[in-house]
This record gives structure tokens, C-alpha cells and sequence, in this order.
């Protein structure tokens, strides 16, 4: 199988992730519950992540929570930073972990940037919003849809400039673009253990500066004579059991990364994407193109992307189709009737990846005359 899917979850992992996630479940009881071999060989475990965590994101071990995915860990940031009746700047491009957390708690919403590739547009858009007056941002680094990277570096210095508190959601953009939190100065950024960072579902990580309020309340190991959460991180926002084997499989995937080098495997999906993305304008579809890309493409044809989508998958290429959960990237493209057929490239992008999936194209376009 091709897999192209890495925008939902990356499907090639390094053995030593499966290996670290097996260790574990061998070896591993529960962190901080316990002085016997087993809680303390988990608690190492626990540890070592926070540290290759604050090492690959330029912050402190303790502001390293473990979440169960992304969306939980925005929706942290996004109650922690945000009550009902505020005013909230969010990009054109936002994924439902962002929209809907929003609009539950019922805030008054602005959309800027909604031209894609375009950082004139998008840093004007902020600036105008900013300077009339918001109470906090929050804005993805990279669309899950189009593969857009935003001037986050920009909009973080916006932001400070006008004193507004914002939100980064990484999970596009965390295992392949630079983060830095301490740089950044964001109060939170959010990423998935199991997209970039090649760990296993079910884990996630959120940076966080100081103010946080938890969202599960519950035994943390410590304070445990005390009523209330305790008032320190990350023990504030890691309520229960943590998921030993799941941390220790992320660190197993931080540690590669750290190793390998985030810029490198940045550099070797969007050569990819370049690949795929001019081979896609030869065979005639709508390709979402320009600069500032990561290892994602989207495009659309004459057919309908799900059934697209399905014709690749009989032939053993797996991209995705539809919304992709980010209703509000189509209606700022153009999109939202017809959709998305997306390719996103992953740690292990090559060119007989991007060459497959064209001959593939070329293939149904033959055969069915259109595309």
C-alpha cells in the first residue's frame, strides 16, 4: 500500500516505537503511585518524554502535559484562555478541534487570512482584526486541508504587540516545521503523539505557559490530602492513570526525530508534495498550489472526490476525501461543496510514492475519460 494519509494519522513508524510501547506494557505499572521497580521504571519513562518533549520545543520539562490527543489538549487551552461572551480571532483555516470548543462556550468569533499561500494577506487580515481589540487568538500553524503554513512567527509578534493572549494548534505542523515555545511565546500550543511525532494513537502533548484549568479532576499521585487540583504543572492538567506504553512509544518517536531532524524530514515531504502537486496540474485537475506549503496537497477533479478516493484505495493508494473536518478551510477556498481529494506526504515520503499515485491518476483518468 501507498499510504498518503499522514494529515490523519502517520502510518510508518520507526521500530523503536513499537519496541517502546511493547517494553513498557511488560515493564510498566503506575507512575508516582508507588516505590516499587515497576511504578519507578514508568515514572522514567514519563520523564524521559517531558524531557525530549522540552528539548525538541525549546520549554520546561513541567510545562510538557500529556493529553490523549490534540483536540483534548485544545480543548485545555481553549477553556483555560476563553470565557463565554469573548471576543476570539481565529484563521480561515481552522480544524473543528478549534471551531467547535468555541462556539460551545458561545464567544463572538472573527475570521481573518482566508486567501491561501499568502502571507501578505494573512498577517494584514491579523494585524486589522487584532487592532480593533480581541480577547485571545488561536490560529493553526499549518491547514490540515491545503497544507498552508502560516507566518506563525509573525502572528505570535502581532499578538504580543496588542497584548492578546493566543492558542497554536501544531498538529499539522509538530515532527516536521521548528516550534519553539519559548520563542513563540504562545500560552499554549496543542499537537497530536500520533500524526509527525510517530507515537501511537491516543496521545498528545500541550505546551503550556502558566495559566491552565483542568478539564478531568482526579488523582494526580501528589497532594492527594488536598480537595482541589493542585496549582502547579503538569499534575494540574494530568488527572488518573497516564498512558504509560503510549508515552513511551511518543518518546521512542521523539527521540527519532530528535535525531534525525525535523528540517530534514520537512525538506523530504515537500519535495514530494512539489512532485505530486505539478504532476497534478499535467493531468488537468484544480490543484491548490503556491508557496509556503508543507507535505500536503489537496486538489479536485471533474469526479467526485469520495468516489476518487475510493478508485485509489481499490488500487492501493490511501489519500482522503471530503471535509476533513475543516469546514470553515473549504468555505474560505470555495471548497466546501465538493470537497477535498488530499495527499499528505509523512516521514517516510519517496518518490515512488508520489510516482505511484500519478500513475495511478493517469490510469482512472484513461479509463473513465474524465477526472
Amino acid at each position: 500500500m501507498i499510504y498518503l494519509d499522514n494529515g490523519a494519522t502517520s502510518y510508518y513508524k520507526p521500530d523503536s516505537v513499537k519496541r517502546a510501547v511493547l517494553w513498557a506494557m511488560e515493564n510498566c505499572a503506575n507512575p508516582g503511585r508507588g516505590g516499587y521497580e515497576q511504578s519507578n521504571k514508568a515514572a522514567h519513562v514519563v520523564l524521559g518524554c517531558r524531557d525530549r518533549a522540552s528539548r525538541l520545543f525549546n520549554c520546561d520539562p513541567e510545562h510538557v502535559v500529556f493529553t490523549s490527543n490534540c483536540t483534548h489538549g485544545l480543548n485545555i487551552a481553549i477553556r483555560s484562555l476563553i470565557k463565554p461572551g469573548a471576543k476570539v480571532l481565529i484563521s480561515g483555516f481552522e480544524h473543528n478541534a478549534v471551531l467547535r470548543p468555541l462556539v460551545d462556550i458561545g464567544v463572538k468569533l472573527s475570521i481573518a487570512a482566508t486567501k491561501l499561500f499568502n502571507w501578505d494577506d494573512t498577517l494584514s487580515s491579523f494585524e486589522k482584526f487584532l487592532r480593533q481589540g480581541v480577547d485571545a487568538a488561536v490560529f493553526t500553524h499549518v491547514s490540515n486541508v491545503f497544507g498552508y503554513v502560516l507566518p506563525v512567527e509573525e502572528i505570535a509578534e502581532l499578538c504580543k504587540y496588542y497584548n492578546v493572549p493566543f492558542v497554536i494548534d501544531a498538529a499539522q505542523s509538530a515532527g516536521s516545521q521548528k516550534i519553539s515555545f519559548g520563542d513563540l511565546g504562545a500560552d499554549f500550543i496543542a499537537m497530536p503523539g500520533h500524526k509527525g511525532l510517530l507515537g501511537p494513537q491516543g496521545t498528545g502533548l500541550l505546551l503550556c505557559k502558566d495559566m491552565c484549568e483542568p478539564l478531568l479532576f482526579g488523582g494526580t499521585g501528589s497532594m492527594s490530602a488536598e480537595t482541589s487540583m493542585p496549582d502547579f504543572l503538569p499534575d494540574r492538567l494530568e488527572a488518573g492513570t497516564l498512558n504509560v506504553p503510549g508515552i513511551a512509544g511518543l518518546s521512542a518517536g521523539l527521540a527519532h526525530l530528535l535525531q534525525v531532524g525535523t528540517d530534514k524530514i520537512c525538506s523530504r515531504e515537500v519535495r514530494q508534495a512539489d512532485i505530486c502537486a505539478e504532476g497534478l496540474k499535467e493531468l488537468g485537475v484544480q490543484v491548490f498550489d503556491g508557496e509556503h506549503r508543507s507535505g500536503t496537497v489537496s486538489f479536485v477533479s471533474k469526479m467526485d472526490c469520495e468516489e476518487l478516493a475510493q478508485l485509489l484505495s481499490d488500487m492501493g493508494i490511501a489519500v482522503r476525501a471530503g471535509l476533513h473536518c475543516a469546514p470553515i478551510a473549504h468555505r474560505s477556498v470555495g471548497t466546501f461543496n465538493s470537497g477535498t481529494v488530499r495527499v499528505s506526504f509523512g516521514l517516510d515520503a519517496s518518490p515512488i510514492q508520489s510516482k505511484r499515485l500519478l500513475e495511478s491518476l493517469n490510469k482512472i483518468k484513461s479509463k473513465r475519460k474524465i477526472l
